[in-house]
């Protein structure tokens, strides 16, 4: 249990600065199904928080517990250094004719590849319990994907969204920090 937590926040933390969530508010808009839209997103979600967490449950075993609190640390500066860039907006998918359904599950998939919360999820899930990770990342990426789809883009878009990136980009940046001194035995 003691990933599913920060995995949530993090995931939770970080979703609101990264393109899924605008391009679900877009989506929501375009079909006018927030909650299928934001399902459809969520899905989309916890299949790039399970394909992170295998990654992360293959590689955690050949790593020593500081070489898992080290990863931990470095994918939470990192996520710290890209919460600070602006993300562009992502295509609007407008040639795309799948539907409420299937247009959010591939399009949200795509941009959500690589982004920050599948790196915390890897991170996390090396340190073990890789479900307990998926299962945290994914259910804080739905809740802001939930808020997202309902607020459609033009609430989404005014929410202060660059004064969480940053207060968020700090929280990660001393957390790595922390962690970091931690692994490699530098702190108390």
């Amino acid at each position: 249990m003691e990933v599913l937590v920060p995995a949530f926040l993090l995931a939770l933390l970080a979703q609101p600065a990264d393109r899924p969530a605008l391009l679900t508010a877009i989506l929501a808009d375009r079909f006018k199904r927030p909650i299928s839209v934001a399902l459809a997103a969520g899905l989309a979600h916890g299949i790039g928080s399970v394909l992170a967490a295998l990654a992360g449950a293959a590689v955690g075993p050949s790593l020593t517990p500081e070489a898992q609190s080290l990863l931990l640390a470095v994918a939470l500066v990192a996520g710290a250094v890209t919460g600070v860039i602006r993300a562009k907006l992502p295509s609007r998918l407008d040639r795309w004719r799948f539907g409420p359904l299937v247009t959010p599950l591939l399009g949200v998939f795509v941009v959500a590849l690589g982004e920050q919360t599948q790196f915390f999820t890897f991170a996390l899930a090396a340190g073990g319990t890789p479900w307990l990770a998926a299962a945290g990342a994914t259910l804080g990426a739905l809740v802001v994907a939930m808020v997202a789809a309902t607020l459609g883009e033009a609430g989404w878009t005014r929410l202060p969204l660059r004064w969480l990136r940053f207060a968020a980009s700090l929280l990660f940046l001393l957390a790595g920090i922390v962690i970091g001194l931690g692994a490699l035995r530098l702190t108390g």
